[in-house]
């Protein structure tokens, strides 16, 4: 038997339903300027045809691909991959698809073959999701770099001209520490993520700026830096507790050295949260399963990818329509505490 590969057209559909072509790509765009009677009869022609719509074909009768590209690193991480799930589900459910680079490490700048390769490939809208580390924006605002398409940034220091979508990790470290001081602690040490990242940096000074503010000392022997492995928490602790002995709270810059840093109280017999409470920053899923739960701050990365994508393709349809949008605008997610028992003082504890 030899297959059939003719493909239905969207001509054969309206001539069958009595329909113009518009409407019947209205009906296939689920758009609501069309009665039921006729939505029902045009579907059911869809269905008896065997009809699919060509991508290609709206492509070119639009102008646009319907791609968007994504730049990304370290998927090894917790928070890139979350927020690459977060693009990639919004972007399908926009009829969106994607074409994805992975740079070989954060700190790339020769990025032009990147972004000349995305644009050569035809994409609407770039979404660069590397995160800010070091000199790696360096290049942000090389006026050599014109493409004529909208590139949105994620994880990175609000600056001018350029659109960012990023999690408030400032406010965050500071809604994590005020949590500790309301508590009751005053020795309260940090161990940060490697501070060359502009989260890890936020992070940090949010930590030094509530304890200045609550009239805490703050001495650099308070805080120990470690590059967002569990491995690198065991060491950073030990240090740390050796050198801030008076220590009795601790604000990890991630869920993920918090594990190290639970691990490590336990080989000494500190026990969470009498004599060393404990706040990360995540809420990874495994954090309400340490013992104790931890308390952390819950980042919404896939959320951060979904309104990533939304942004840039409103950018596109508009500059599609010829309506003129302010591009460079800043979005911010404000994280969330959870509060669990590992910060708890024990008569709190004891309520829940």
């Amino acid at each position: 038997m030899q297959a059939n590969t003719k493909r239905s057209t969207i001509k054969e559909v309206a001539s069958a339903a009595g329909v113009s072509t518009q409407t019947v790509s209205r009906v296939v765009n689920g758009r609501p300027d069309v009665s039921d009677e006729t939505r029902v009869r045009v579907q059911q022609i869809i269905k008896d045809l065997g009809y699919r719509p060509s991508a290609i074909a709206r492509s070119l009768i639009q102008q646009r691909s319907f791609t968007l590209g994504v730049v990304t690193a370290g998927l090894k991480y917790i928070g890139p991959s979350r927020t690459l799930n977060g693009i990639a589900s919004a972007a399908e459910a926009a009829g969106y698809s994607l074409l994805l680079k992975e740079l070989a490490h954060f700190h790339a700048n020769d990025v032009i073959p990147q972004l000349n390769a995305l644009y050569a490939m035809h994409v609407d809208g770039i979404i660069w999701a590397v995160p800010e580390i070091g000199d790696n924006r360096a290049w942000v605002n090389d006026l050599s770099i014109d493409l004529p398409i909208p590139i949105l940034y994620l994880a990175m220091e609000p600056r001018e001209g350029v659109s960012v979508v990023s999690i408030n990790n400032y406010q965050g470290g500071r809604i994590a520490v005020e949590h500790l001081v309301e508590q009751g602690y005053r020795h309260i040490g940090h161990i940060s993520g490697p501070l060359d990242w502009w989260e890890a940096r936020q992070r940090m000074a949010a930590w030094k700026d509530v304890l200045t503010e609550a009239g805490i000392v703050v001495q650099d022997h308070h805080q120990v830096e470690g590059n967002w492995s569990s491995s690198s928490a065991v060491p950073a602790f030990e240090k740390l507790y050796n050198q801030y002995p008076e220590m009795d709270a601790v604000f990890v810059s991630n869920d993920q050295m918090a594990l190290g840093v639970t691990q490590f109280a336990c080989q000494k017999a500190l026990r969470i949260p009498q004599d060393i409470a404990i706040v990360g920053f995540d809420d990874i899923a495994e954090a309400a399963y340490f013992t104790p739960p931890l308390t952390t701050m819950h980042q919404d990365q896939h959320e951060l990818g979904t309104v990533a994508v939304q942004e840039v393709i409103k950018i596109i349809e508009a500059n599609q329509s010829g309506i003129e949008i302010e591009e460079s605008q800043t979005i911010v997610l404000t994280p969330t505490l959870v509060i669990r028992e590992s910060s708890l003082r024990q008569k709190e504890v004891d309520r829940k």
